[in-house]
């Protein structure tokens, strides 16, 4: 039979008898004396009449049995060692096994006690409870929404032989209004208590929300400073393995080292080899991140998560691999930079460039730049040596006279400098082919395309690094306009003429044989690399194309003449198109948003989700005009990177 359920305050099931070992005080002369007690009262309460005089008798009689009780020394001890005892020692012995756990289960932390709202409420528990009671319509002319007539009146009653209503009839609706009235105003009341209540909840879960979010972003940069001693370890790892390695093949060609330690030779060996070890490992940055960060995709969206000055003049390119991991910068003080977001620290230069970059793009360590010099390099940032958390002692320190130095108001702001020699093993090769500076490129793979100002379009092979076939837009152009039958000229297929102060290649993208241009006369053509034709030319802008981007099933476009264009691929229609003020001069979408830069202070988003426009960067969070407009604008994963015209970058939660 199962144990029946007992009270917080009930006795236990079986008597605890101390044992010898126990160390807690015995009970059974208190259990005596307890008993003693209420006896004592029973006798109380249980006396004669009180003219018999039985209550005195009883009262004496028990006030005699409770003093011989007291004198008692074991009774004395007992009282004495249970004064003595700690209440976790009495709690431990008298409360059972599923009383505790009971205990344990229904405790509340002070912190949530914390939040418990304080109660406002004018009414009583009572008094809600009546109000939320349906009442019945005891008015009729409220139940049909009109008044009665006089036969419905001399029906119910509540008029007298006269035709008039009675007066305690018409009392007792007035009473019952009134009381309705009332009992709604209570229910206004429990109303705005429970929105208030609401309101505290919410402020409450948005501090919770904020202590959550800083404890994330500790966990995440834990995270990226034990993926950084991981790598170091690795470099000295490699290094310790190369040293042992060549010992070993030294003490294979020298037999008599073996018998002879204490050789000069094994000395002058030994000592080369040590000379060969470095002052200090290099450390190489790791290939790619172990865990991705997700912090970003957890704050409001607009939020401002870091910002700096990269450059001193104005950004021309701009473009990461992964949130939180690695930025490349380009301007037109001919420096390209590569950061590390996590840190906002410069890594390095890509020095090799004689002029300044127009276009660049990272995947995975792979950079590639395209410079106003006609020229593309590529570059491996695997290869570089950086140390995260550590300052080099050996770095050039900023000032006046360094080229490279930032223009901080404030040089403790400023962060340390890398070394010289950081990407100095980074470059891999450059190809050199274009007689006109590059303007767009993109790569995929093995395979890269990149656009110039000489009209041409190339597609290059990164194994061998070396051009394999180019592509004249103007002969494509001068083809389409022969099958049309058009003799208006090279330009006025679409009754456009290109733009001077635009590049003649504004952007493409490149997909396996698939390639997307967009060029200064507002073509966006479809071409096949595998036969060097035009397979598609989707016809709608009436200005220079400077963006595109597309996925599997739409191409977007941005323009000079002040829209972006959603085209579907599927059929080379137009599927959606936006107008803005100004002309899109950066635009990138991902899974979620389209970002646009159109020469003003803030970032222009369009949500694909939920149909919404709303606007993100330094202009939102500091007064109109106030700060330089945008130049460029890159987004992943709700992770947007914004390059300005005074050469600020601004990291943003989008």
């Amino acid at each position: 039979m199962a144990e029946p359920s007992r009270g917080r305050g009930s006795p236990p099931s079986r008597p605890l008898t101390p044992s010898d070992d126990d160390p807690l005080i015995p009970t059974r002369q208190i259990e005596a004396f307890g008993r003693k007690v209420t006896a004592t009262a029973g006798h109380l309460i249980g006396g004669g009449p009180l003219g018999d005089g039985g209550v005195s008798q009883h009262y004496q009689h028990a006030l005699g049995e409770l003093h011989r009780e007291l004198r008692k020394p074991a009774l004395q001890r007992s009282i004495f060692n249970l004064a003595q005892t700690t209440p976790r020692e009495i709690v431990r012995s008298k409360l059972s096994v599923p009383e505790i756990q009971h205990r344990a289960l229904s405790y509340v932390s002070d912190e949530l006690l914390s939040h418990i709202p304080e109660d406002h409420n004018s009414y009583s528990l009572f008094q809600g409870f009546q109000a939320s009671i349906p009442e019945e319509e005891k008015s009729p002319h409220r139940k049909h929404g009109k008044r009665r007539d006089k036969g419905k009146l001399l029906e119910d009653g509540s008029s007298d032989e006269s035709g008039r209503p009675r007066v305690a009839q018409l009392k007792h609706e007035k009473w019952s209004m009134t009381h309705r009235l009332e009992m709604m105003e209570v229910r206004k009341n429990m109303c705005s208590v429970e929105i208030r209540e609401i309101d505290n909840k919410v402020t409450n879960l948005q501090a919770m929300r904020g202590i959550v979010l800083e404890r994330l972003a500790n966990l995440e940069q834990e995270e990226m400073e034990l993926e950084n001693d991981i790598a170091t370890v690795d470099n000295k790892l490699e290094v310790a393995q190369e040293l042992e390695d060549e010992e070993a093949a030294a003490v294979e060609k020298s037999p008599a080292a073996e018998t002879d330690p204490g050789s000069p030779q094994d000395e002058f060996m030994s000592e080369s080899l040590y000379q060969k070890l470095p002052s200090r490992p290099k450390r190489k940055r790791p290939n790619r991140r172990i865990s991705m960060p997700i912090l970003h995709e957890h704050l409001h969206p607009g939020s401002q998560i870091k910002e700096f000055q990269a450059h001193n003049d104005m950004i021309t390119a701009i473009d990461f691999d992964y949130p939180f991991g690695t930025m490349v910068t380009a301007a037109l003080d001919d420096t390209v930079r590569v950061w590390d977001l996590n840190a906002g620290r410069c890594m390095g230069f890509l020095e090799g460039h004689l002029s300044s970059v127009r276009c660049l793009q990272v995947d995975d360590n792979i950079v590639a730049t395209g410079s106003m010099d006609a020229t593309i390099r590529l570059w491996d940032l695997s290869k570089a040596e950086y140390s995260p958390l550590e300052t080099d002692n050996d770095t050039v320190p900023v000032g006046e006279d360094d080229d490279d130095a930032l223009g901080f108001s404030n040089e403790e702001d400023a962060p340390p400098p890398p070394p010289p020699t950081s990407m100095q093993e980074c470059p891999l090769f450059s190809l050199e082919a274009h007689v006109a500076e590059i303007t767009a490129l993109h790569f995929k793979g093995n395979t890269l395309v990149s656009g110039s100002a000489d009209k041409t379009l190339r597609q290059w092979d990164l194994e061998k690094g070396r051009c394999i076939q180019t592509l004249d837009v103007l002969w494509a152009a001068a083809q389409a306009s022969a099958t049309l039958n058009s003799n208006d000229g090279l330009w006025r297929q679409t009754g456009r003429l290109p733009d001077a102060q635009a590049d003649f290649v504004g952007a493409l993208q490149c997909f396996e044989t698939a390639l997307a241009c967009g060029t200064a006369d507002g073509m966006v053509r479809l071409w096949d690399l595998r036969s060097g034709q035009v397979h598609r030319s989707l016809v709608g802008h009436t200005g220079p194309v400077t963006a595109l981007q597309f996925d599997d099933v739409h191409l977007v476009t941005g323009s000079l003449d002040r829209s972006i264009r959603i085209w579907d691929l599927r059929t080379g229609s137009i599927y959606d198109a936006f107008a803005y003020d100004h002309p899109i001069t950066s635009m990138m979408f991902d899974t979620r948003k389209i970002v646009a830069a159109e020469g003003e202070d803030v970032v222009k988003v369009y949500d694909k989700v939920d149909g919404k426009h709303w606007d993100c960067g330094p202009g939102t969070v500091a007064e109109q005009g106030t700060t330089p407009t945008i130049e460029k604008v890159r987004i992943k994963d709700g992770y947007l990177i914004e390059g300005r015209k005074d050469g600020m970058v601004g990291i943003w939660s989008c």
